[in-house]
């Protein structure tokens, strides 16, 4: 699976990243237990079996013309299913909404493409950058326990910017960038 990501800038990161610190230390299900290379926060904005050369030139300039564009993060998601996940939501603007549909279409279109995920279609796309995940994992904190207060923002708020992007190759582990 090949999947197109948008990465946070370093203030941003770092609040993920403590929440990641704070669910592994009371033994919560933590991207924190997560140590390949590669592993770091962001957002996917689409997936797709194959990246063909075509879609990724495509993609180079999308999100050239796109990036930066604005963060926020903003409380818990849960998901359930084969496995369950715990997520800081992202309350996505007007630009990250068109950048996703427009990444989404390009790796939906292109030749040779074993296309989308329908999970990541733009009608049914829910943004967020997880937390922790597991089969059987279950979270008893509160939103209120899982974020500290950011100066000047309600607990579990974080504003910043989506500054890079990276495609990510599943079946080789493996990050390339996308973006300056």
């Amino acid at each position: 699976m090949h999947s197109v990501e948008l990465l946070p800038d370093v203030v941003s990161e770092r609040a993920v990243r403590e929440v990641w610190r704070y669910l592994a230390e009371r033994g919560l299900p933590s991207q924190a237990g997560h140590r390949h290379a590669t592993n770091r926060p962001h957002l996917t904005l689409a997936t797709a079996g194959r990246l063909p050369p075509q879609a990724r030139a495509r993609l180079l300039r999308a999100l050239a013309e796109a990036l930066p564009v604005p963060l926020c993060l903003d409380g818990l998601v849960r998901f359930s299913g084969r496995v369950r996940v715990l997520a800081w939501a992202v309350r996505p603007d007007e630009a990250l909404l068109r950048l996703q549909e427009r990444v989404w279409g390009i790796l939906r279109d292109a030749p040779d493409s074993v296309g989308p995920n329908p999970l990541l279609d733009p009608a049914r796309w829910v943004p967020h950058v997880t937390l922790g995940r597991g089969r059987d994992a279950l979270w008893s904190v509160s939103a209120h326990e899982v974020f500290s207060p950011v100066a000047g923002m309600p607990p579990g708020v974080v504003s910043g910017q989506w500054t890079a992007a990276r495609h990510y190759d599943s079946l080789t582990r493996t990050v390339e960038q996308l973006s300056p």
